[in-house]
């Protein structure tokens, strides 16, 4: 079992563009880690307190395969200066790759919450 982590921005709290962002994300993950929803056994979101119009696990549940996937939403500390409207992710996945083979994935601004970690 690995986790792996991602981030990723929406410019406005609309449940469209949450729900279309937390689908692009998980896909990239998916893509760059080589896996399927049967090998996620479980996805933790957590979104910063200016998103609210819908939970970003809504929107991994319309995926195909993220039926049986359990799924859970929580609200991102608030900290002073920290990025805005930001959804982040940790998939707890099986897979024998080792750590170092694990592709974390932040997209849009999210990309300054890891800059030591090569993006797309």
């Amino acid at each position: 079992m690995r986790g792996i982590r991602g981030a990723i921005t929406v410019e406005k709290n609309d449940s469209v563009e949450i729900c279309n962002a937390v689908q692009e994300m998980l896909k990239a993950i998916i893509s760059e880690n080589e896996l399927a929803a049967k090998d996620i056994g479980a996805a933790i979101f957590s979104g910063t307190n200016d998103i609210d119009a819908v939970f970003p696990a809504a929107a991994a549940r319309k995926m195909k395969g993220w039926d049986l996937v359990p799924l859970f939403d929580a609200q991102q500390m608030t900290v002073d200066g920290s990025i805005e409207k930001c959804i982040r992710v940790l998939l707890l996945v099986d897979t024998d790759k080792p750590q170092d083979e694990i592709r974390h994935i932040y997209l849009r601004r999210a990309k300054m919450l890891r800059p030591d970690i090569l993006n797309k």
